[in-house]
């Protein structure tokens, strides 16, 4: 959950819970000023077919393949010569975010492929020596290399929480693979440095999972109670959001994959400076710690009833400099907002698709 580094601003509708505004009188003008042109200038909204959330409930037979240090599972749909479009979730999410997003992207001609994130579901480490590490800069790398092991040259890309930064980070970092992104929550690059900075009591609050990662007790208690604590998240961080059992277990199956603690826990304790990650991957973080701009043309996304710490839109619209639009979505749509409104996030993709 939450994707952002918790030294970023948090929505401007919990503003009153954290008492004091995150953005410049001055920024938000100059971001809502953006936003408008580039919704004003962009082509009318995609006309796609008409879905319920959860109409979907299976992907086609999952395919696995080489890629870098993984062995990745992925879903795959559409034509093999579309437009290819790579989706990717967050924790404690899986594939199934996408499980109705990626039929109606398909009819609409493009090739979707949907990977397990290192740690989830069918994605195995192909060498038990390969630390389990989950800094932001090893996940973008694992999708750079699946990328080359299915031949794809560019793509655009979407993902929110997790998913969202790793987009973020292929769009920043190696512009030409990334043909356009949609992001959920907007701009989620973070860095250690950042993410060692207190907050005000507050907004520390929103993060109590991450100071439980912190310790040994978090640790073991995620791995007995992983299920437990994933429903959790999934109500604190879409509160209106009426999930059934069903729909959870589809997801919370992934969490079984044997690495998927250790994945977790070294993620957000790597935010926090807790663990030190990869030195092969210090040039990269290095470039991240800039918050680099990003260039391709961009839609960023947001739910009206978001739970989860997440930026004002106005506090992250100058970091895209190339075409851009925001679409707030509303609703009652929370954290997980491809499979609670997946209409709204494909009509996104084929809309960024022509900007």
């Amino acid at each position: 959950m939450a994707a952002n580094t918790p030294s970023q601003p948090v929505n401007a509708a919990r503003r009153r819970f954290f008492g004091a505004a995150m953005a410049t009188i001055a920024a938000a003008q100059l971001g809502m000023t953006r936003m408008a042109h580039a919704q004003s200038a962009g082509p009318a909204p995609a006309k796609l077919p008409p879905v319920n959330p959860g109409s979907h409930t299976s992907f086609r037979p999952l395919k696995q393949i080489d890629a870098g240090t993984l062995n990745v599972g992925y879903a795959e749909d559409g034509p093999a010569d579309g437009p290819p479009v790579l989706l990717l979730h967050g924790w404690p999410y899986d594939i199934y975010a996408y499980v109705d997003v990626a039929p109606l992207l398909a009819s609409a001609g493009y090739r979707v492929i949907v990977p397990y994130l290192r740690g989830y579901g069918t994605t195995r480490f192909l060498s038990d020596a390969t630390p389990r590490n989950a800094q932001q800069a090893v996940i973008a790398a694992d999708i750079v290399a699946l990328m080359d092991a299915l031949k794809i040259d560019k793509a655009i890309i979407g993902g929110f929480d997790w998913g969202a930064r790793t987009a973020n980070i292929v769009a920043a970092l190696w512009p030409e693979r990334c043909r356009a992104m949609v992001s959920v929550s907007g701009y989620l690059i973070g860095s250690q440095e950042a993410g060692r900075k207190p907050l005000p009591p507050a907004a520390e609050l929103q993060w109590w999972y991450q100071y439980y990662f912190a310790t040994e007790r978090g640790r073991a208690g995620y791995a007995q109670y992983r299920a437990d604590f994933s429903r959790l998240i999934w109500r604190l961080a879409s509160p209106q959001w009426h999930f059934d059992d069903a729909t959870f277990a589809r997801t919370a199956a992934s969490f079984d994959n044997p690495d998927h603690v250790a994945i977790v826990i070294d993620n957000y304790r790597w935010r926090l400076g807790l663990a030190e990650g990869e030195r092969k991957f210090d040039a990269i973080e290095a470039r991240l710690a800039t918050f680099p701009v990003i260039g391709v043309p961009t839609i960023t996304m947001e739910g009206d009833a978001n739970g989860a710490p997440h930026p004002d839109p106005s506090a992250y619209a100058k970091k895209f400099s190339g075409k851009y639009a925001h679409r707030l979505i509303k609703g009652g749509i929370g954290h997980n907002l491809p499979q609670e409104a997946p209409h709204a996030f494909a009509e996104a993709i084929v809309e960024v698709a022509a900007l």
